[in-house]
């Protein structure tokens, strides 16, 4: 084992003080006339094992080390504490960048880095149907039943699906937040319950007793925490479940849902008669455990053979089905890992930029501690000893700093979880733990040696003689250099994070002003969920009161027009489903029909959405269940599967009857997945409108318990949900309203995620733009100082007050502009990393990198300003006897 070299240095020092010590004892005995031989003996004797006077030898050098070190950091402090004035700004300088970094750090470790909540979380997996449309749809539940038995690659697979029940007989009634589960939906999580028990085997079959599971806030909420819930009924949607277990406030599964469940329900629960139809999705989506030593390759390669399997016993509907396979953590993280690390590399600019001012304000220090350390070094001081305790000193200031920036960071870390994306995965797991707490040491000692090493070096640099004679005074050329290289980099660095910050603030301005093919201001969507009672009413008796809650809605003051939907709401996305053309054959199997997305709606949706008609015309109150069935279209589809010809009056066949349907008008097409998608010819999707009245008995029996509502109001009115609320229960109490959202905040839902990266970088963006005028201003200043005397000599002779103004803006200027030309060519590649935020506009935008280079130099000229106006008042009298 080789050894380094001072330590190998070390053991030979004390190996010759060994052997020294021996022919001392060795002589001592032969002058009192003992032999040689028995002299050395005795002498080895009295001595003690080599190997033990090493050890011990070393013991005195660790500690001798020790007390150099608390040397080093007793007089650090004591150094710190008598320039009260530096210390605050490096100390406050360091807290920005090291706090700053440090709560992103937060954000990334508990978003990125820390491993998903359960046992042997690298063996979970989330499965999808792959469609030729949705790589990762819906499965159908037949299919997810033969997938369940026939794999070979898990240990267990289960299947989840968003719901929500009415809940009755405790108070108001009020909707909850349900999912259906399998039975070993829990079992495949680890997931513990708080109390009683999970669902087992077989509860999840249809006809098994109605039995739920609640959260812990419901369990607080509705049974003040009794451990008496377990066997107790809970109604949901008028019907009566039992309650067996807990599950624990810790419990999320945050890709289903922002928000957690109130309640669990085994899928064999839900009735709805589809639920049995081998090509319905339904939006149920499966997890799964993959049995030890199986990776996610050999898995999608299994049920690639079992999904053939079915496609071959099934190809009317499960041809061109197949599985998608994906680790549970990375679809969780979606994009979410690109930003994070773009923004993680942006706050360690952020960090950079500091520790160069700090390294500018330590070079400047130690220019006036020049004949201190000159003095110290003529009396025997090295010169390594002299730079450990200026690095010594340097680490003291990053540890002031990051204990600020900690604390800093804790603070702006409850502020952001706050403001956070409302979808932002695993934003529960964000807050300061040990590897926060490493982190934040780690930094602080790399800063500390960063912004220290530099002034430490350049201290040495000159001959002892010059500096004694000077007195410290003077400061050389290479100094000046030194200090005009850290003012170029931090302008580099300032330029590309305000170009980051420029191009987002550029593609929200984008985003904003595209049209998303309706008008969003003053629509209030919500939801409605009919008396339990009503389920089990004729389907005439459920138009009735959906009609009869329509129009209250349409009386209250302040609506102008109203609509229910039983379809998805713009920007929200959705399935799509089939549709064939009447006049043609119908395909033999689901992957060979056309597909659209489906909106059910009632006549004024256009005017409550103020969407385009674009000709023919729309729907009636007189399209219900009585009229004949007709669809209307968005201009994609009449482009798609009409070309230039005329889809009125031509007739499809849609997935909701088996009757042909006449396409009576075409309208504007809608944004359905986001502002941006529609962009990409993958995600445009057709879009198709049927009369809501017009949905069949099945269909209006589950609307009872959630249909869709949209309103225009005449104003913005933010009682208006309040005073619908009101309206609709004083025609029945057991009315449930709930899930209210205007149509601008589910815009700014589907930016939140652009609209945070671009608030933390244009904040980080704004630090580092203060940081380095601060940087070229002190910069700046201290060398106005130390030409005082050069300044009033040309005045002197004759200089005018703005030559001297053209001096030093010219100084600056040079070491601005130098700065910003490198920073423009840094930006070129860096800012290509973020090609994935963008919308309209290019990752190298000119007008971006100009505009950003133009600021940035106005503020560099400002900074660079006040130190010349300085200058050019300076006095040549007093100038001259500077010196």
């Amino acid at each position: 084992m080789r050894f380094p070299l001072w330590r190998r240095k070390r053991d030979e020092q004390l190996d010759d003080e060994i052997q020294s010590h021996l022919k001392m004892a060795k002589r001592d005995r032969i002058e009192r006339g003992e032999a040689p031989e028995e002299a050395e003996r005795t002498a080895r004797r009295e001595l003690g094992n080599e190997t033990l006077v090493k050890e011990t030898t070393r013991d005195t050098w660790g500690w001798m080390w020790l007390e150099v070190l608390f040397q080093d950091i007793r007089y650090g402090l004591r150094m710190l504490r008598k320039s009260p004035g530096f210390t605050i700004v490096a100390v406050l300088t360091l807290a920005l960048g090291i706090g700053a970094n440090t709560a992103l750090f937060s954000v990334v470790n508990g978003v990125l880095l820390n491993p998903l909540p359960y046992p042997e979380p690298d063996q979970l997996v989330l499965l999808h149907a792959s469609k030729p449309n949705f790589p990762n749809g819906s499965i159908s539940y037949p299919n997810f039943l033969d997938w369940q038995k026939d794999n070979q690659s898990f240990s267990g697979m289960a299947v989840v699906r968003g719901y929500s029940f009415s809940l009755t007989g405790m108070g108001e009634a009020e909707q909850l937040r349900a999912r259906f589960v399998s039975s070993d939906f829990f079992s495949i999580l680890g997931v513990k319950p708080a109390l009683g028990r999970t669902f087992v085997a077989g509860e999840d079959e249809f006809g098994a007793a109605p039995i739920a599971l609640i959260s812990a806030g419901i369990w607080s909420r509705k049974f003040g925490s009794s451990p008496d819930v377990l066997g107790k009924s809970i109604t949901l949607d008028g019907r009566s479940y039992a309650i067996v277990g807990v599950i624990p406030g810790s419990f999320s599964l945050s890709l289903l849902s922002s928000r957690a469940p109130d309640v669990y329900v085994p899928i064999g629960q839900w009735t709805n008669p589809s639920v049995h139809n081998r090509s319905a999705g339904l939006a149920i989506h499966g997890i799964g455990r993959l049995k030890p030593g199986v990776t996610i390759a050999q898995a999608r390669a299994d049920m690639q053979r079992v999904t053939d399997n079915l496609a071959r016993a099934y190809p009317n509907v499960n041809k061109a089905i197949g599985a998608s396979v994906h680790s549970m953590k990375e679809e969780l993280l979606g994009d979410v890992r690109s930003f994070l690390i773009v923004l993680l590399a942006a706050v360690g600019f952020v960090l950079m930029i500091a520790c160069v001012n700090v390294a500018n304000l330590l070079l400047a220090r130690t220019t006036a501690r020049s004949r201190e350390f000159a003095i110290r070094a003529s009396l025997g001081a090295g010169r390594a000893r002299l730079i450990r305790q200026l690095l010594t000193e340097s680490t003291l200031l990053a540890l002031a700093g990051g204990g600020l920036g900690l604390l800093l960071a804790s603070w702006s870390i409850q502020a952001a979880l706050g403001v956070l994306p409302s979808d932002l995965p695993r934003a529960g797991e964000i807050h300061v733990d040990t590897r926060v707490l490493l982190f934040t040491l780690a930094i602080s000692v790399f800063a500390g040696i960063l912004f220290g090493l530099a002034p430490a070096l350049r201290t040495f640099q000159r001959e002892l003689q010059e500096v004694l004679k000077q007195g410290g005074r003077g400061s050389t050329g290479a100094r000046h250099r030194a200090q005009g290289i850290f003012v170029v980099v931090e302008m580099a660095l300032a330029l590309v994070l305000l170009i980051g910050a420029g191009l987002m603030i550029r593609t929200l301005s984008h985003l904003w002003r595209v049209n998303p093919g309706f008008q969003p201001d003053h629509v209030l969507s919500f939801g409605i969920s009919l008396p339990p009672s009503m389920q089990k009413a004729p389907a005439g008796a459920i138009r009735a009161a959906l009609r009869d809650a329509e129009a209250r809605i349409a009386a209250t003051p302040g609506v102008q027009s109203v609509s229910l939907s039983s379809g998805s709401l713009p920007l929200s996305g959705e399935d799509d489903g089939p549709f064939y053309m009447a006049d043609q054959p119908k395909p033999k199997n689901l992957s060979e029909m056309n597909s659209a997305l489906y909106y059910v709606v009632e006549p004024d949706y256009l005017k409550v959405m103020q969407i385009p008609l674009k000709s023919g015309w729309f729907f009636t109150p007189r399209d219900d269940e009585r009229a004949p069935l007709i669809a209307v279209v968005d201009d994609v589809l009449a482009r798609q599967y009409f070309g230039k010809g005329n889809p009125i009056g031509k007739r499809i066949v849609t997935q909701n009857s088996d009757q042909p349907v006449e396409i009576i008008g075409v309208v504007g097409h809608i944004k359905q997945w986001g502002l941006d998608t529609d962009d990409d010819p993958q995600q445009l999707r057709a879009q198709l409108y049927t009369p809501f009245m017009q949905s069949d008995d099945g269909v209006m029996a589950l609307s009872t318990t959630g249909t869709g509502v949209v309103v225009r109001s005449t104003g913005a009115d933010p009682q208006l949900f309040d005073s619908l609320r009101r309206a609709l229960q004083a025609s029945n109490p057991k009315l449930v309203t709930y899930g209210a959202q205007t149509m601008n905040e589910i815009i700014a839902a589907s930016l939140a995620a652009r609209s945070f990266s671009m608030i933390l970088l244009s904040i980080f963006a704004a630090l580092a733009l203060l940081l380095s005028s601060i940087g070229i201003y002190g910069v700046i200043s201290y060398l106005v100082g130390q030409r005082t005397h050069e300044i009033g000599i040309r005045l002197a002779l004759g200089a005018q007050r703005l030559d001297v103004l053209r001096l030093v803006l010219g100084q600056g200027t040079k070491l601005a502009l130098l700065g910003i030309v490198i920073g423009l060519v840094s930006a070129l590649g860096l800012t290509r990393l973020m090609h994935t935020l963008l919308y309209g506009v290019s990752a190298t935008d000119p007008l971006t990198f100009g505009g950003v280079a133009v600021l940035l130099t106005g503020v560099a000229l400002l900074a660079c300003y006040i130190p010349a106006r300085r200058a050019m008042r300076v006095d040549p009298v007093v100038a001259l006897r500077h010196e």
